[in-house]
């Protein structure tokens, strides 16, 4: 497959994600600037985590209307794979291709720290290889991952099957202190209704490589690479 890792001004983990791709999974990856209208043809398009734009005024407010979201955009709405990644995801709520927002964190204080999280659903590219049982550890970093859906909306989410992943504790329960945000109903990702765009909190990018200990991550992103291995 053929990647493309977003980078905004502020972007401070497309270095990572270009690593895990590149170097650990052996995948063509094209860094594309915020200012691009090229997506140079590629298959699957990574928004990173970071701090777009300083995050003024909202998280991901500002980078919505970098000029490449208009192509990410019709690329979505084409059926491209779309991924965001903490404020790549926050700017994919923002622009409206993704249901709910990511408001502060419960305690108002910025989090960073490991966490348990479990996919909720194998009909999703993110998730099709991944266990349903297995409570993954991932690195969160941030200080508005509160995620947030109006109950209309969050009954659609669940009755289409949306919610990709849940905030648990190691042995996989998800309770309410597990909740590392006071996200609604521990949500930790979900995807669009068409289910070809993805948006996540935790970090996987920082939890694939043997040499920080931690390879949980790669699971999504093998996850990803099943569409080219099927």
């Amino acid at each position: 497959m053929k990647f493309g890792v977003v980078v905004f001004p502020g972007s401070n983990c497309d270095a990572d994600a270009v690593y895990v791709l590149e170097k650990l999974l052996g995948q063509q990856v094209v860094r594309l600037w915020h200012k691009d209208h090229d997506l140079q043809g590629v298959d699957f398009i990574v928004l990173p985590g970071g701090f777009s734009f300083g995050d003024y005024l909202r998280s991901g407010a500002i980078a919505r209307f970098s000029p490449i979201m208009q192509e990410i955009i019709q690329f979505a709405e084409n059926g491209g794979y779309v991924l965001g990644i903490c404020n790549g995801f926050q700017v994919l709520t923002e622009a409206g291709l993704l249901p709910g927002a990511l408001l502060h964190n419960e305690n108002r204080k910025f989090i960073c720290r490991n966490i348990h999280m479990k996919a909720q659903t194998n009909n999703s590219l993110i998730t099709a290889q991944i266990n349903p049982e297995r409570a993954l550890k991932i690195p969160i970093a941030h200080g508005e991952g509160n995620y947030f859906a109006e109950p209309d909306v969050l009954k659609s989410i669940n009755d289409n099957n949306q919610v990709l992943f849940r905030y648990c504790d190691e042995a996989g329960n998800i309770t309410a202190d597990a909740n590392p945000n006071g996200s609604i109903e521990n949500i930790a990702g979900v995807c669009n209704i068409k289910r070809n765009v993805f948006g996540f909190m935790p970090h996987p990018e920082r939890a694939s490589d043997s040499l920080v200990g931690n390879e949980d991550g790669l699971a999504i992103f093998e996850s990803i690479l099943s569409l080219v291995k099927a």
